[in-house]
């Protein structure tokens, strides 16, 4: 740990639990995701929980410009103290309602995204991440290794739903690193993993209407132990008759539960629901 980091570590700073405060210190542990992250000296960075800002310094170190939005006011003082780097913007604030406007008036796109994130806005944050009107080059995410597990998992598997659907509908997910709980202070109760989320450069399927095609993903999703065409019926105004012609005209055999289908059979899904939508209203 560096003399600067020790000034939070030792500065009798109550971690706050709902908060999700756990810091890393290790900077040897750090500098490795860091590494993995991919960020070089071109990167324009934005970081979530900064925290005590051992990775906030390696990554002022490494890339062009960091914005570090820390939600803990008590933390700026000590950030700015700890981080007198003249590439680092700190912001006080929550990320979910941070704008877009604001990240960008301090970084240039495309971004990429590094944090140590509270794991109580993990899900809500991937999605706002994901869909936001930012150009983003990449996340890379400190993640409870059971979320990282879900996010990779595919069609058929316990883990497969609406967050790995939407992640690796947008990224290419891999799990770079597992961190135990003892690297962290105070020390959760859970092991970590660094998730490396590279953007793609187009959907990983075409879809006829990408709103269409999550609502179609969560009919699926929502009533895992009935089949499509129950979910069809339960989500859309669609008589079964309705829903079992939808699904057969997909390639699809009505009777399959949603859990066990595909990125490019929910598109083929959507594309025919679209087309029985429309022309019910033109009727």
């Amino acid at each position: 740990m560096s003399r600067k980091s020790a000034r939070i570590h030792d500065s009798q700073l109550q971690y706050k639990k709902h908060l999700g405060q756990n810091f890393l210190y290790d900077e040897r542990l750090v500098q490795q995701l860091v590494d993995l992250s991919g960020v070089n000296s071109a990167s324009q960075v934005l970081e979530v929980g900064p925290g005590a800002g051992t990775m906030t310094r390696l990554l002022c170190r490494k890339a062009a410009r960091v914005l570090a939005v820390e939600l803990d006011e008590r933390l700026i003082p000590l950030l700015q103290a700890s981080v007198p780097a003249p590439n680092l913007t700190l912001c006080q604030g929550d990320i979910l309602s941070l704008l877009p406007d604001t990240v960008l008036t301090h970084l240039s796109a495309p971004i990429h995204v590094v944090a140590n994130i509270p794991y109580y806005i993990t899900t809500p944050l991937i999605q706002r991440l994901l869909t936001w009107d930012i150009p983003t080059a990449s996340l890379s995410l400190m993640v409870q290794r059971e979320v990282a597990e879900k996010v990779i998992s595919q069609p058929g598997e316990e883990g497969w739903g609406m967050l790995a659907l939407l992640c690796q509908y947008y990224t290419q997910p891999e799990i770079g690193m597992d961190i135990p709980a003892k690297y962290f202070t105070p020390p959760p109760k859970v092991d970590s993993s660094f998730l490396l989320m590279p953007m793609r450069p187009a959907p990983a399927v075409e879809t006829v209407d990408e709103k269409l095609f999550f609502r179609v993903a969560a009919a699926g999703f929502a009533l895992r132990r009935k089949t499509m065409a129950n979910a069809l019926q339960a989500a859309f105004p669609l008589s079964r008759n309705d829903a079992v012609e939808v699904l057969t005209h997909s390639g699809v055999d009505p009777k399959v539960r949603g859990e066990k289908l595909t990125m490019e059979e929910l598109a083929q899904i959507t594309s025919q629901i679209a087309g029985f939508l429309s022309s019910r209203s033109h009727e």
